[in-house]
Formats: C-alpha cells, structure tokens, sequence
C-alpha cells in the first residue's frame, strides 16, 4: 500500500513539475532577441507600418494622441510665429484699417485653436487666412497635406489593428491536453480541437512540430530540434470541414517519434508538441494562424476524449462543449513498439509460419541390461 501511494505521489509531482515551454496554450511565443545588431534595430523603423500595427494598444494610442497634439501644438507656434512676425498680435497696437495674415488670432492660445481646426477642418468661421501675406497661405497649404497624411496613417493603422485576423485565431480552442489510445486499430495521439464561431475556416490545414534537445553525431547540441508531425482527421488533413468540433490524430508507426515512448517513460522525455491550424477566414479572406502546444504532462496515455455531437429530436446537431477536455480511460497499450510486434506476431499465426529456431528434441530411452523372454 505504501508502495502504490508513493507511486502515485511521484506520478503526480511529474505531471505539476514545471517545465519551460516555447509556445504557450493561448500560441503566445515564449522567446527573446539578446544582443541585435544597432542596424538591425534600425529596420523596424524602415517598416514602420509592420512595427505600428504589431505595438501593443496602450502604445498605439499614446502614439496616437501624441501625433496629433504633438502637430497640433507645432503648426500654433508657426501660426503665433507668422502673427509675430507680421506684427497681428494686439501688443502692436495695429491700426483699425490694418489687414493680419490671420484674422482674431490675439495670442499663443488662440494660434492653437486656429491650428486644430484648420487641421481637422472644422472651420469655425471667426478665425480665417487673409490674402494679405503669401507665407500664411503656404503654411496652410503644409498643414492640410500633413494632415490629411496623419489622419489616414494612424487611422488606417487602428482599422487594420482592429480587422486582424489574430482576433478570429481567439474562436479556434484546443483541447487542454491531448491523449493517446487505439484508433481504427492503431495507436495514435489525439488532440480535440473547436471553432466556436457558426462562420468557417476555409482551406484548414492542420500540422505539428515536436521540439526537443537533440545530440547528432558529431557532438553538436541542438536545442529546440524541430521534427515534423503529421495531423489528420478521416477526411484528411487538407480543406477541413470545420463545422464541428474535429478530432485529430497523428499515428503512431514505425516513422513517429513517440514509437519509443511507454506509458512509463512519457514523462521522463523532455518535449513539446507544438501543433498548427492554418486557415482562410470566411468573413475577411484573410490568412490566420492558430497556435497551442502541449507538454508531457498535459499527453494522458490510455485516455479518449468523450462524446461530444449528439442529435436532438429536432433533427438539429447539438455541440455539448462541457464534454470538450473530458477524458475517458480506456484500455491502451503501454507503447507503440508492443502493439507492432503484437500484430505482427498474430499475422504470422494466422499465415501458419512455423518458427524455424525451435528444434523438437526427444531423449533417448535408457539402455536395459534386462533381457524378457
């Protein structure tokens, strides 16, 4: 008894031990860029569009409200300037018949406001340009091209933020942790997966990679080795049909790289699957991508996902998402290497091979001195 509990106790502390992990559940990738290169900084700023649309809200937005108060507060201390300078301001006593460059701007406060509408083009009508001086009109002339620049920049760049497709990727949901069992007769790891949105996902691909540290020959490390993992459902793995919640599998054969692995050892390697959904969206035509990953711990050997279609007496197909990450034990078995010589043991039996190593051997009867008459 004591044995058993402290068999699970360690069962238990492998699968809570915490290990590092490159993608997260939600797809979020856990990595960071140590010593870049000063000229490679600088290209996040030739691709300023890519760099804005992948800032965070919070920067977006302090970008935002600084670019227009920022040109805002420019263009009124040109407009202050160009009052100055023409002598408008009502420090210099103008004469009645005199004609500004800006009519009712009568300091700092009031160029600000003239700024602002001019930019946005409210257009108030109590302040306005003169024909009295060229360099006015030219100024007005800028600050409408800037602008109307500005506006559609970071305009343009918060509808493009807002219409991602990475917010559709927030509909798509994997199963908390994938399981493996028999499946049409073969040993496969399983992994549930959902669309919670009615609008589908055109030309669904679906794909993993296992990563692992690897050693080759020559002695070399290689941290985060990348092996390809293939995904299916019945139909195949192209085009998925996504109106339901799918399940899919990869095989466990000879060319898998958990043939190896037992229900004893799953824990003791230290991998990660990461696994892909690539789609069209139907409402956007744009491209997404759909990330989570999975860690021995969240792989249950000897486990299937439950039921989770029914049929109401509508007629009408019924998703039950309380049953999506339950789990049933079922009878598995403990690796992929048993199973294979498993069938291949029955197939030969059922062929009649005989083995040709085992050779009958009768002893000899014991020589008698007795002679019967």
């Amino acid at each position: 008894m004591l044995s058993y509990m402290r068999k699970k106790l360690n069962l238990h502390l492998k699968r809570h031990r915490r290990r590092s992990r490159l993608v997260s559940k939600d797809g979020r990738c856990n990595i960071e860029f140590g010593n870049v290169e000063e000229q490679s900084r600088l290209a996040f700023l030739a691709d300023i569009w890519t760099t804005i649309l992948d800032l965070r809200w919070r920067y977006k937005m302090t970008i935002f409200i600084s670019a227009f108060l920022g040109s805002w507060f420019l263009f009124g201390l040109l407009w202050y300037a160009v009052a100055y300078l023409h002598k408008d301001l009502p420090e210099f006593n103008p004469p009645q018949n005199f004609t500004p460059c800006v009519e009712n701007i009568n300091g700092l406060t009031s160029a600000f406001l003239f700024s602002l509408e001019t930019q946005v083009t409210i257009g108030y009508g109590f302040r306005c340009v003169t024909e009295q001086c060229g360099t006015a009109i030219f100024l007005l002339v800028i600050q409408s091209i800037l602008g109307v620049i500005i506006n559609s920049f970071m305009c343009g760049a918060i509808l493009a933020k807002i219409s991602r497709p990475k917010k559709r990727a927030k509909t798509i949901t994997f199963s908390k942790n994938a399981v493996i069992s028999k499946r049409g007769g073969k040993l496969c790891l399983l992994i549930r997966v959902a669309n919670l949105r009615k609008s589908l996902l055109i030309g669904g691909h679906i794909y993993g990679k296992l990563l692992k540290t690897t050693i080759t020959p020559e002695g070399e490390t290689i941290i985060l080795d990348q092996v390809n993992i293939d995904f299916t459902v019945d139909a195949g793995n192209e085009n998925l049909f996504f109106v339901s919640p799918l399940t899919i599998y990869h095989v466990i054969d000879k060319s898998s790289p958990f043939y190896e692995m037992s229900a004893e050892t799953l824990l003791q390697h230290d991998f990660e699957l990461v696994v892909f959904l690539d789609g069209t969206v139907e409402a956007t035509s744009a491209t997404c991508q759909v990330r989570t990953s999975y860690t021995p711990e969240e792989v249950l050997w000897g486990f299937r996902f439950a039921p989770i279609v029914s049929k109401t007496k509508e007629g009408k197909y019924r998703v039950d998402f309380s049953n999506f990450g339950k789990t049933v034990e079922v009878e598995t078995p403990h690796c992929g290497f048993c199973l294979h010589n498993k069938k291949d043991a029955k197939a030969k039996l059922d062929q009649g091979y005989d083995n040709l190593a085992f050779v009958l051997e009768i002893p000899e009867a014991p020589e008698s001195n007795e002679t019967k008459m």
